[in-house]
């Protein structure tokens, strides 16, 4: 199974060490900051007014911060986090009972919004803006409809396919904030921290090393993290310097650009076996065995961003710094670029 995609068993033993390294203020937190400056002035205009912050959303891939984020805003605000995913809210009962605990200004943080059901999305929408959510007593012709009022709270989504929201979910939040993929650096500070809290002794150099090969995401960075430090304490003495870092690497097969293995085979495919592209998204999921939501989510976000990738209107084309990275002939004139 590939590295970034988890199945509820490996989040749930990875879960405690995710916890643990999460930041809790906004100093601490490592990058977008843009987004948290504005943050900053929402939650002290909040606590000025004495009001919940307004609803956020919060975009981007998986593994940027979206979760965290949530966290430190009830941690800032001086309130609680109720925490929970779309898929997990099945029925209305559901979600009255995650809405009636909810204690003034809390923040009810929902995961994968886009997941939500429309029925329960319709219900949240008098919830969002209202605070009520009308309950149904009775049956047939003697049902009443009662409106049961709430506290005022935030609501705080995350989704990684903004596309998928519905337009009046969308237009429901006061403010959206995209997340963007990491700067080495920024990354580099993140394992240098994260080193600390380990209490692992790692070398800048190794920390950078790291860094440049995470994706441009936190998640992945610590993850990595984590099983240099398995190397370094079997294989030396539990030290993490560059040479450590890259052996690291290498039995994990993570090249210098930060491809796995799935990255390669992707563009192989598209090279080898297509020259070049233009090939449908539907080829490549049957060439890979892999579904094609996952492609388009997990694998070409970060192959687009770093110009292994071109999507056009004819399908996926692999560009010349994937054929050089690969040590594949470049050839132009069979690419669908051109």
């Amino acid at each position: 199974m590939n590295d970034r995609e988890l199945d509820p068993i490996q989040r749930e033993e990875e879960g405690s060490y995710e916890i643990s390294l999460r930041p809790s203020r906004f100093e601490d937190f490592v990058g977008q900051e843009a987004i948290k400056s504005n943050l900053r002035v929402f939650v002290e205009a909040a606590k000025r007014r004495g009001e919940p912050v307004d609803h956020m959303l919060f975009c981007g891939p998986p593994g940027l911060g979206k979760t965290t984020l949530a966290l430190i805003l009830a941690e800032e605000r001086g309130v609680s986090l109720h925490s929970t995913s779309a898929p997990a809210i099945e029925h209305k009962g559901q979600l009255a009972s995650l809405l009636t605990k909810l204690e003034p200004n809390d923040i009810l943080f929902i995961d994968e919004i886009h997941r939500l059901s429309p029925i329960i999305e319709e219900n949240l929408y008098t919830a969002v803006e209202d605070f009520h959510i009308d309950i149904v007593n009775g049956e047939g012709p003697y049902a009443q409809i009662l409106k049961l009022p709430l506290h005022p709270f935030t609501l705080v989504a995350a989704t990684t396919r903004t596309g998928l929201l519905t337009n009046p979910m969308r237009s429901r939040f006061g403010y959206a904030a995209r997340l963007d993929y990491y700067k080495p650096e920024e990354l580099a500070k993140i394992v240098r921290r994260s080193a600390s809290l380990f209490q692992i002794e790692i070398e800048p150099e190794a920390a950078m090393e790291l860094a440049r090969r995470a994706r441009g995401t936190p998640r992945i960075a610590n993850r990595l993290l984590r099983r240099a430090r398995d190397f370094a304490q079997v294989l030396g003495d539990g030290r993490i310097d560059v040479e450590m870092a890259r052996t690291a690497l290498t039995r994990l097969e993570i090249d210098d650009a930060g491809l796995d293995e799935m990255d390669r085979r992707y563009l192989e495919v598209i090279l080898d076996q297509h020259h070049g592209g233009p090939v449908g998204i539907d080829t490549l999921a049957a060439a890979l065995a892999e579904p094609r939501d996952t492609i388009e989510d997990v694998y070409e976000p970060f192959l687009l961003q770093q110009g292994f990738l071109a999507r056009t209107s004819r399908g996926r084309c692999a560009t010349r710094k994937a054929a050089e990275h690969l040590g594949r002939p470049w050839k132009p004139e069979q690419s669908g670029l051109f």
